[in-house]
């Protein structure tokens, strides 16, 4: 059936009007099933009779139906290839002809489908893109070269292959002549439009574009092309770094003018070729130091500039990190100049700084905090004034360190000229890369953070009054920076002061605070010890909750109240410092995360929040819950199930995470019968489509089936879950969960409930081991065997696998026992998994019927495999938990498209024989009580079976 244009129209509008807006996308979803969806949507687009907010909504619709819809995991295309074939002949001429905002949602799909398409499978599209240039219609170039930039701008990160560079010389052998003609063309009419504003902008904004892709395609090598009109080149760039025209010219201080920005592209160009391609671009490279000097010494200190200022300061950097350049710099009388006219205009404090820090500050602390100010000309700045440190230590340190006094001095009556002072000193103080879990390693020699501290900063840190808020966050800063210079000792004078300022009333003092205390509760010292044992935080740990949950819930709007991540961040870590300390806080810091649980999940809007907060309620199952179950499970199962109900995505994987945990450490009988209802969506195939989910799916379903065994078997839902299975298998990035599902149901179920299934299982795991299998499959295979063959006493062991092994094909099992068995055991990495090996030999060379009549060699194969195992015993250390636990790099982008996996939640390695302390002498009192149980059996097969060597071997087990 072909889906119909007309009925997905009405859809599409239907999807605006927030009272349909479930019932439509429910209804677009058999839409997408049928033939033709695509190709209507486009069609939908294509048609200007229909108005632009459907139209756009067609666009916007074709994009996400393309991204999740186009391939598979594989790259094997999920439509049929005529319809593949329609939408690339179509796609590129639609995506010029439509309006901006339609053509930058055509332009994502166009590289979606490059992603997986190009080049070989679309050999034809830069010579589509390079056709459609015009030398007139600056529109037309516009959006083609907007979609050959997201194409190319992929190759940036990438590391070398033989693939990446046949497709980049594809692109270079098609796209770059007609490129460099279209560089001289947009010169020209940039030129002969010099008064006509409109259009002479359009053609600037071009040409931003062609030196972001002049950037692209020089990303790796230079291409031929580029090196055989280098001097052309170079005159084109040194023209525009230098070109000004008051027609473009912004009257606002915050709006970039389009010159500007070309001028800032131009720059990131001049800093690649000046790190990779010296050799070739330094003849041409010193006007562009002297534009470049001219233009920062030139440009206000308007925010409009902030950009071109960065750029410029980023191609000084590289300037002054090469051999051969940076002498430039190498004087006392230069370097006063550079931290006179550069560095000194560009981190001191801007009117706009002090605007941001009072009326947005959320947005100051992350600019200011994790970098994303790197287009800031403070960060630019400094990274300038490093790199020449770094060249000139001495010099620089001298020089710069006369400043830092003179604005000491000034800065006793003048709090700005202090913030310049401490803010030269940490540029100056700070060697190398400051590091999210230390903060500065390495400081220079010549300066004392330690001293500089106590004599002009610590005042601001514990003065209660007559401190300025941004001197109070610059101490904390400082702190914050220097924070693994400080001793034991000196921290235990810095903790309390620094812990005072989270009761300031300033919204950036008080998140300063909470992210020190807790990159301090972070840190380690030496010996790898917290610098802050729990002993030492459990005093503080009531009130400081207290205090930040009610910072956080000041707030009562979803999106205001998770603004500030830092907070959320800071309770996680007091949670996971003071462990099961927390347990007589419980009930309190319980419902303040639920409470907040509540209000986020009617619009989850930001991710970080969301994610510390659940590691925060992790910390809290993961040390509390086993010693108060019936809280939990009364507490979380009305949260918990909204979030089902109401289809929260956002939260779905980790709820599904926290409550695995829940019932992994609760005991069995205190598990409410309430969490049987999560049964049914955890065997329905909706969840599993969202690919984020599949982890903590896998995850939950394996500790809710041994939870639930009894509910399973007389509801009859095994074949669904051996069907989750079976899902799991035929996916590849999925395989290895597959058997966290099985091994679930082995653990939980009797044998004789398996039987039914166990055979078509082994035949499923059987065919994805055939041909080359990937080496995680076949070790996750034998862990899954020897969990099988160890369960004797169950009723399963090596005869079990025989058995239904055979019943497959005669013979199997003497095919895959030594290809897998055999060859892959000694191969398992894992201590656990090691034991778990040595108990399922040791038990099946013991009680084995198959292997003590049929298999002879293979008896002898897998006593020789379990000595080999004894050389170096496995041993499992107990205690698990206590370690360190580092939450995860969070990045906001692909939340909910991607698995993020909570720290405090993750499983635990699984010791199936934690009763077996020591397998050696485990191993001797098994064989020899299972020799005097078939009278003395194992001994006839040692003497008959074995060498001399392994009998003497054996020999010793049976003393």
């Amino acid at each position: 059936m072909s889906a119909d244009m007309g009925t997905i129209a009405q859809l599409l509008d239907a999807t605006l009007d927030p009272s349909q807006h479930k019932k439509a996308e429910s209804a677009l979803k058999l839409e997408q099933v049928k033939t033709q969806y695509s190709i209507q949507l486009l069609n939908i687009v294509a048609s200007e009779a229909l108005p632009t907010k459907t139209r756009l909504a067609a666009s916007l619709a074709f994009k996400n139906f393309i991204r999740n819809n186009y391939v598979d995991e594989e790259g094997n295309y999920k439509i049929p290839s005529e319809e593949v074939a329609t939408i690339k002949q179509q796609l590129i001429g639609l995506m010029i002809a439509c309006p901006a905002s339609i053509q930058t949602q055509l332009g994502e799909s166009i590289s979606i489908i490059a992603d997986s398409d190009f080049w070989e499978r679309w050999t034809t599209l830069t010579r589509e893109l390079v056709d459609r240039f015009s030398t007139t219609d600056p529109k037309v170039n516009i959006g083609v070269l907007e979609v050959a930039h997201s194409i190319f701008v992929r190759w940036r990160p990438l590391f070398r292959t033989d693939e990446l560079y046949t497709e980049i010389n594809h692109v270079i052998s098609t796209f770059g002549e007609p490129f460099i003609q279209l560089l001289i063309t947009a010169d020209k009419q940039i030129d002969a439009n010099a008064q006509n504003k409109d259009v002479l902008a359009r053609w600037l904004e071009a040409l931003s574009l062609m030196m972001k892709i002049f950037y692209d395609l020089s990303s790796h090598d230079m291409p031929p092309i580029f090196e055989t009109h280098l001097s052309s080149l170079s005159e084109l760039l040194h023209k525009y770094l230098a070109y000004s025209n008051p027609v473009l010219d912004t009257d606002d201080d915050t709006e970039v003018s389009v010159v500007d920005t070309v001028k800032a592209d131009i720059c990131e160009v001049l800093e690649l070729y000046v790190m990779k391609y010296d050799d070739d671009f330094a003849p041409y490279t010193q006007p562009f130091i002297t534009s470049a000097w001219n233009l920062l010494s030139s440009v206000g200190l308007e925010t409009k500039y902030d950009l071109i200022v960065s750029k410029a300061l980023g191609f000084l950097t590289a300037i002054a990190s090469t051999t051969k350049h940076s002498q430039v710099f190498g004087n006392e009388e230069v370097l006063g100049q550079v931290v006179e006219k550069v560095i000194l205009p560009n981190v001191q404090l801007r009117e706009s700084d002090i605007e941001m820090f009072e009326d947005e500050p959320i947005e100051f602390i992350r600019r200011d905090l994790e970098g994303s100010d790197t287009d800031s000309r403070r960060r630019s700045a400094t990274d300038f004034l490093r790199k020449l440190q770094e060249r000139f230590e001495q010099l620089v340190t001298g020089v710069v360190g006369k400043y830092i006094n003179h604005y000491l001095e000034q800065g006793k009556t003048d709090w700005k000229a202090k913030d310049t002072a401490v803010y030269l000193f940490i540029s100056i103080a700070s060697k190398g890369a400051v590091t999210a879990a230390q903060g500065v390693k390495t400081v220079n020699p010549l300066v004392n953070v330690v001293d500089f501290f106590e004599q002009h900063i610590a005042a601001d840190l514990t003065n209660a009054a007559g401190v300025e808020p941004i001197s109070k966050v610059d101490a904390i800063k400082y702190l914050y920076t220097f924070r693994s210079q400080l001793s034991i000792e000196q921290w235990k004078v810095a903790f309390t002061p620094l812990i005072q300022n989270l009761a300031s009333d300033n919204y950036v003092v008080y998140s300063y605070a909470a992210i020190a205390v807790e990159r301090v509760l972070f840190l380690t010292a030496d010996n790898g010890k917290p610098m802050f044992p729990r002993e030492d935080i459990q005093p503080f740990a009531k009130d400081l909750l207290d205090h930040l949950f009610k910072l956080i819930e000041k707030e009562s709007s979803a999106p205001k109240l998770q603004e500030n991540e830092f907070l959320m961040r800071c309770v996680m870590r007091i949670l996971i410092v003071i462990k099961d300390g927390a347990a007589p806080l419980v009930e309190r810091v319980l419902k303040h995360l639920i409470l907040i649980t509540s209000i986020i999940r009617q619009n989850p809007s930001n991710p970080r929040f969301y994610y510390y907060h659940f590691e925060a309620l992790g910390a809290l199952v993961r040390y509390c819950a086993a010693t108060n179950p019936g809280l939990f499970n009364q507490q979380l199962w009305e949260p918990f199930h909204q979030i089902l109900v109401e289809d929260v995505t956002e939260f779905q994987q980790y709820m599904f995470q926290i409550l695995a945990q829940l019932l992994e450490v609760c005991p069995a009988d205190a598990v409410s019968d309430n969490y049987k209802a999560f049964l049914a969506p955890l065997l329905a195939p909706a969840l599993w489509e969202v690919k984020g989910n599949v982890p903590a799916c896998t995850r939950l379903l394996a500790a809710i089936i041994p939870a639930t065994k009894a509910y399973i078997v007389s509801e009859k839902l095994l074949e669904q879950v051996l069907g989750i299975f079976q899902r799991l298998l035929a996916t590849k990035k999925f395989q290895l969960y597959a058997f966290d599902v099985l091994e679930a149901a082995v653990k939980s179920f009797e044998p004789a409930v398996l039987d039914p299934y166990f055979g078509q299982v082994l035949q499923l795991i059987f065919s994805k081991l055939e041909g080359q299998p990937p080496e995680s499959l076949k070790l996750r295979f034998v862990r899954f065997y020897h969990l099988i063959a160890s369960k004797v006493e169950a009723g399963y062991g090596a005869d079990y696998v025989v058995k239904h092994s055979n019943q497959l094909a005669p013979g199997v099992f003497a095919t895959v026992y030594p290809t897998f068995i055999l060859a892959d055991t000694d191969k398992l990495a894992n201590p656990v998994d090691r034991k778990l090996a040595v108990v399922s030999l040791t038990k099946t060379i013991c009680e084995s019927q198959a292997f003590g009549e049929q298999f002879k060699k293979g008896w002898a194969r897998t006593v020789g495999l379990l000595l080999g195992l004894l050389v170096n015993p496995p041993t499992v250390t107990t205690g698990v938990g206590d370690e360190m636990i580092a939450e995860a790099d969070v990045d906001d982008i692909g939340f909910g498209l991607s698995y993020t996996a909570l720290n405090t939640c993750r499983r635990l390695a699984r010791d199936e024989y934690a009763d077996v302390t020591d397998v050696t002498p485990w191993v001797s009192a098994y064989i020899n009580a299972a020799n005097t149980r078939h009278n003395g059996a194992i001994s006839g097969f040692i003497g008959e079976r074995l060498t001399p060597e392994q009998q003497e071997t054996l020999r010793q087990y049976l003393m």
